[in-house]
Parts: structure tokens; C-alpha cells; sequence
């Protein structure tokens, strides 16, 4: 498998967006297939949480392209992005589901309440903690080889016609489609 390089990421989140569908995210051990993302674009985009500007929180969100944004929600859930974009602007990927491939035993003893190997992954939060990603790993070069989180390449294509709606769980910006999946996917989030 090849690890993606920086370029793939330096580009606007609506083109990253859909090309990520497919590709495999790895976190130590563990791996899974992406099969639902959202885009976000800072400034022209009041979903992004980079839409009035960089805030200490947000910083990473403005690049440079390649690094994992990863963000605290509700209290207390984990949820993580890949910036894209170039540097100084804001754009990012967020990781809205997987379809687990590798280290399915390790991401069931992190998520004990899943009762089925596709709730595993299948919502931002959930991915998060199947994969154990959380502020520790907020602004990592995902591009580097000694990462602990490494997007992937293993030949398979993203859809040639993905499935497009609005986001979920906003308020501002809902109205944008931005939210690619892999269509009828056992593993998508509930909408």
C-alpha cells in the first residue's frame, strides 16, 4: 500500500473529499476502509469551525496540508479531520466512517457497546475511538513516515458517481452538500 503524499492533500477539501472515499486509514494496528467524509472550507463555509478566523483551538485547520485536525465535541467525543488546502487557508476533510478491515479485535475492546462489526466505525466519534485517535494527535504530520496515523492507498478507486448530501449535525451551513459516501455501504452514520 502507498501512503498518500502531502499533494494529495494539497487541494481544495471538495476535491480531497471524494477521493478519500476508499482509501484506508491506519492507526497503529488498526486499519479501515473510508467510506463517508464531509467537507469543510473555513472562511466561505459558517459550518467550518475556521469560518471566523484561526483560533488556538483551530490553528492547525490552516494548514499546512497533511496534518489531522482532531477536536473535542459534546464533552465528550473525539472527531477528526485531515487538513487540506494550501497553506494559510482553511480547509479540511472531516472522518465521518469506516468500514474496519484490520485490527477488528483491538477497535471491539475499544468500543464494547458495538454489537456489530459495522457499528464499529460508522460515525465520526466511533471511528475516533475504534482507531484511538484523540487530542494527543491533534496537528500530526500524516504525511510522515514515523506517523501514527497514515492515510493509504491500496489500489481500490473511490466511486465513480459517490453519493452526495448535506452535512450532518449543523446548523450553519447545513444547506451545503458537501458530505460524500460510499452509497448504500453497511458502515455509513445514521443521517
Amino acid at each position: 500500500m502507498k501512503v498518500l503524499p502531502r499533494s494529495f492533500f494539497a487541494r481544495d477539501a471538495l476535491d480531497v473529499a471524494p477521493d478519500l472515499l476508499q482509501k484506508i486509514v491506519e492507526a497503529g494496528r488498526c486499519e479501515g476502509r473510508i467510506v463517508e467524509v464531509e467537507a469543510y472550507r473555513g472562511r466561505e463555509d459558517p459550518g467550518s469551525h475556521g469560518f471566523r478566523g484561526p483560533t488556538p483551538r483551530t490553528e492547525v485547520m490552516f494548514g499546512p496540508p497533511g496534518h489531522l485536525y482532531v477536536y473535542f465535541t459534546y464533552g465528550m467525543h473525539w472527531c477528526a479531520n485531515v487538513v487540506c488546502g494550501r497553506d494559510g487557508e482553511c480547509s479540511a476533510v472531516l472522518l465521518r466512517a469506516a468500514a474496519p478491515v484490520a485490527g477488528l479485535e483491538l477497535m471491539r475492546s475499544r468500543r464494547p457497546a458495538a454489537r456489530r462489526d459495522r457499528d464499529l466505525c460508522s460515525g465520526p466519534a466511533k471511528l475516533c475511538q475504534a482507531l484511538a485517535i484523540d487530542g494527543v494527535l491533534d496537528g500530526i504530520d500524516v504525511c510522515a513516515a514515523d506517523s501514527p496515523v497514515r492515510f493509504l492507498d491500496d489500489g481500490v478507486a473511490p466511486p465513480d458517481d459517490p453519493g452526495c448530501s448535506t452535512r450532518i449535525g449543523l446548523s450553519a451551513g447545513a444547506d451545503l452538500p458537501w458530505r460524500f459516501t460510499v452509497a448504500d455501504d453497511p458502515n455509513l452514520s445514521r443521517s
